[in-house]
């Protein structure tokens, strides 16, 4: 199965940075969530909200960031983000941000998500969800 991509545009908010006038190394991965949450609402057309409905959620499991370059306040992002099916049970998102003007790399790295059901035991892909992401290749 192809990877899916999404590409959303974010600004850099002035709570976002620290003494330093740079964002503060932990939004990166509240970065991360924004490309993921649209990404499933973009190419899956499916919400987390809706996702959990169905009584499938997909806890992070592992997480790996590269600082590449710095972002201030006011920098337009570039959170190019894309997701494939990892093993039998996971998700893993790919997460590439840049500056939108310059190109120039800020952070990149990815997030691992299991498959769970509502008491948080690992399930398998429902056949509805590989459905959705096929239909979006």
């Amino acid at each position: 199965m192809n990877k899916l991509k999404d590409v959303l545009q974010l600004r850099v908010r002035y709570s976002e940075t620290d003494q330093m006038g740079t964002f503060y190394n932990s939004r990166a991965l509240e970065w991360f969530e924004c490309g993921r949450t649209e990404l499933m609402r973009n190419r899956l057309q499916m919400s987390y909200a809706e996702l959990e409905e169905k009584g499938v959620f997909l806890p992070l499991v592992e997480a790996h960031l590269e600082f590449q370059g710095g972002a201030r306040y006011d920098d337009l992002l570039r959170i190019t983000s894309t997701v494939e099916l990892q093993g039998r049970a996971r998700l893993r998102f790919d997460v590439e941000i840049t500056r939108n003007e310059t190109g120039s790399p800020v952070v990149r790295g990815y997030t691992i998500h299991a498959f769970t059901d509502t008491q948080g035991k690992p399930i398998r892909p429902p056949a509805w969800f590989m459905a959705l992401m096929g239909n979006a290749a």
